[in-house]
Parts: C-alpha cells; structure tokens; sequence
C-alpha cells in the first residue's frame, strides 16, 4: 500500500448536479486526519489528549463524520455514541445523562436544538466541542444556540474533495472571533480566491470570487471523468465551485455556492445572503432560497419557509418590509412559499435541487 493508492471512491451528494465519485487517496485522509489533530492540539496542552464521548448522529457514509467522527474517533481510542437517525431528545438525552463531549451536525440539526423546547433547562456541561458542517450556519441560528446554552458551535468550510478539511474557526478561549466567517485554513493547506471569469488570476484580500485550494488532502480527480477533473484544476489548485472572500488575516468567508448564484436583472444575486436575512424573521424556523424563472428580471428570488409551532403565515409584502434594512433591492425575495418541512438529503442537508425541479414547467412570473 503506498500514499497515492486509492482508498475510497467517496461520491459527492450531488446538491448541484449528479455525485461524482471522489478519488481519495491513503495519503489524503491520513492528511486530512493529521490536519484536524493539529488545529485541535492547538487548544491547550489537554486538547489533544482529553477523553472523548463522540455522539455520531451523521450517516457514516458522508465525508464530514467519516473523516471527523469515524477516523478521528478510531485514531485516538474516542469512545462513539451511535445514532441511526438524528432526535433532538436522544441527542440532548446522550449530552446530559451519558456526559457526551463532542458533536458534528450539520446546520439543520443545530437549527432544531436551538429550537428544542427544553434547551435552555438542558445541562450541556459536558458538551466541550460543538461544530457544524456540510452546509453554511445561518448566524442567527449560531447565536441563537450560544445565547441559550453558553456553548459556540464551531464553524469550518470543507468539500467531499478536501477529505473535508478546509477552515475552521478558532474556538478556544482568547482566540479571534470573526462575526460569519468559516474560519481559517488548517495546517498544510494553501487557499486563495480566483476570479470568476478567470481561475488563473488571484483577487487581493476583501474582493469576492471562487474559493480555490490545495494540500495533501486533496483529492487525486473524478473516477472515470478526466474532462471534469482537468476543469476542475487550475495552477494546482483545486477550484471548488464555492464563492467567498479572504481578508487579511486569512479568514474566510463563504457567500454562496457558483452554481447556486442567481443572476437578476443583471446582479449576482447569492442565496446564501437571503436566508441568512430571514433566519431573522422572529416567526422563521428555516429558510431556503432558490432562483425561479421571471419575465422581467430572467432569474429572481423565491424563499421557501418554514414556520415555528404556533406562528402564522406571513405575506410575501410583510417580509420584503422586514427584510428592507437587509438586502438590496435586487435581493428582494419575489416569491414567498410555506412548507410543513422543506426537503433534504440523506444526510440532512437542504435538497435545493427537489425545489428547483419542483419550480421548473411552471414557467416565468409575471
């Protein structure tokens, strides 16, 4: 067995086009394993070494907890706490009674803690690492739960071709705090962004454009696409498809996904950037944004929403007039659409591409 062997074909979740199968080496994810050992060993001279009771709510077949669950767990003797489906009762039930230390979920999984009835009589004492993944965390929801409970839930950035290993945010004490950032790179890994319209050219710290990578956890290419891995390339870094900003100090900041972007009346238009405002919405329980077809603009905004036990419906006017010192004209949601539950992939992330399916025949509004 060498390090360029390959040790797993790890499938995208296709939440913007059909999985491709990753190509992660050996050498890849004992990287990437050495990678998240490094930045946690960096919380003091306990960090690295104190005893861990892992609740593992993810599926094991995603790359977030089989690398930062699975792996890690095994690498240092962790006990794992296993679930086969995540319950906001048997998670809070495994924190507070069997002393759980550590827990990965991603945004939608903290979205229903930080709305769990008993939250804020829950004893999560023993809770020493929170960190969402997989998706952004909307940062109302991130300040929600720390409001209640006392506890941060750390953020980082990662890609099923990263191992996932990416950024992370500082999350011991005296640490720097970036209000929405995702972090910064871990050790071993370069980042910077590229231009749209030219992967070739770096932007300076603060401008906006495709969020580009490389280390030794990268991923070696798509199993059996050559052309979509010689795209995916670009001055050996890997060109990832997200959109973000680094600042001077390194820390980035994710806006949206390309794919995702909406183009209206001539404007980026980043979803991302909407949800985020109407995760405000005092009666939003979740939010996901996708672009619908419009006469006027080619491509707008409609927000999919679901409510809190008990709020009522909302009119689509009332939100914009909510959302007024928020967004820009040009974001301004055009539709409004209430679900019971919006949908996801087996992992728990948000299934945008059900909704786009859903939308498209429909034709453009007026």
């Amino acid at each position: 067995m060498r390090p360029d062997d390959i040790m797993l074909l790890q499938y995208t979740g296709g939440t913007t086009g059909l999985p491709k199968g990753a190509m992660l080496t050996h050498g890849n994810l004992t990287a990437a394993c050495a990678q998240y050992q490094l930045w946690n060993g960096g919380r003091g001279p306990d960090a690295a070494r104190r005893e861990r009771r892992v609740i593992v709510v993810l599926p094991l077949f995603h790359i977030f907890a089989f690398t930062c669950d699975l792996l890690m767990s095994l690498r240092r003797g962790d006990e794992m706490l296993l679930h086969a489906r995540f319950d906001a009762d048997a998670v809070l039930r495994d924190i507070e009674q069997r002393r759980a230390t550590d827990m990965c979920g991603v945004p939608t999984m903290w979205i229903a803690l930080a709305n769990h009835p008993r939250i804020d009589q829950a004893d999560l004492s023993s809770l020493a690492s929170a960190a969402s993944g997989g998706a952004a965390l909307p940062a109302e929801v991130a300040a929600r739960f720390e409001r209640i409970t006392g506890r941060r839930i750390g953020a980082g950035w990662g890609m099923t071709e990263t191992c996932p290993a990416g950024t992370s945010q500082p999350n011991w004490d005296g640490a720097p705090r970036r209000q929405g950032s995702a972090g910064l790179p871990l050790p071993g890994i370069e980042m910077r962004i590229v231009a749209l319209d030219d992967a070739a050219r770096a932007l300076p710290p603060g401008e906006t454009g495709e969020i580009a990578i490389r280390g030794p956890n990268v991923f070696q290419g798509y199993w059996k696409r050559p052309e979509e891995t010689a795209r995916a390339f670009a001055g050996g870094f890997f060109l990832t498809g997200d959109i973000g900003r680094i600042d001077a100090e390194g820390f980035l900041f994710l806006t949206d996904r390309k794919k995702d972007m909406i183009l209206s009346g001539g404007f980026n238009v980043y979803p991302r950037m909407i949800e985020d405002a109407v995760h405000e919405h005092p009666d939003v329980l979740e939010c996901a944004v996708i672009g619908v077809p419009d006469a006027y603009r080619g491509q707008a905004a409609k927000a999919f929403v679901t409510l809190r036990p008990g709020a009522a419906p909302f009119t689509l006017e009332g939100l914009r007039v909510f959302l007024a010192d928020r967004l820009g004209k040009h974001e301004m949601p055009a539709a409004l659409g209430f679900r019971d539950a919006l949908p996801r992939t087996p992992v728990g992330k948000l299934a945008k591409l059900v909704l786009i399916e859903e939308e498209r025949g429909r034709g453009p509004a007026a």
